[in-house]
C-alpha cells in the first residue's frame, strides 16, 4: 500500500480513504447504535471519491463547482460519523483520528479548488 502522504492524486487519495474507511468499519461491532454510523460513514466516504470522479469529467465550470462541493460536504459528513465511532469504540481512537484527519484535509483541498475556480 502506498503511503498515503505521497497520494497527490485525488481520485487515488480519495479511493484510499474510501479503502480505509471500509477496513475500520469491519472492525466495529455492530449492535444498534452503531449499525446506522457504519452506514452513513461508508456511504459518506464513498461519496467523497465519487463526486470527485465526477467532477473530474463534469462538462462545465458550474457542474465541477457542484461535484467539488458535494465531495467537500461529504468529507464533513465522514468526520462527524468518525466522532460517532470514536465514542462508541474505545479501541479505534487512533484510527479515526488519522481518519477524520484526512477527512479534513479534503475539507480544505476541495474549499481551495472552489475558491481558485470561481475567482
Amino acid at each position: 500500500m502506498k503511503n498515503r502522504k505521497t497520494l497527490f492524486d485525488l481520485e487515488e487519495r480519495t479511493k484510499d480513504f474510501f479503502g480505509r474507511v471500509i477496513d475500520l468499519c469491519k472492525k466495529i461491532p455492530v449492535n444498534p447504535i452503531t449499525k446506522r454510523q457504519i452506514e452513513q460513514l461508508v456511504a459518506s466516504a464513498g461519496s467523497i471519491g465519487a463526486n470527485w470522479c465526477e467532477a473530474s469529467e463534469c462538462e462545465s465550470k458550474k457542474d465541477f463547482v457542484h461535484k467539488v462541493k458535494i465531495s467537500r460536504k461529504e468529507a464533513k459528513e465522514c468526520q462527524l460519523w468518525l466522532f460517532g465511532i470514536k465514542r462508541c469504540v474505545n479501541n479505534l481512537d487512533e484510527e479515526c483520528d488519522d481518519l477524520i484527519a484526512e477527512a479534513k484535509e479534503f475539507v480544505y483541498i476541495f474549499t481551495s479548488i472552489i475558491n481558485k475556480v470561481q475567482k
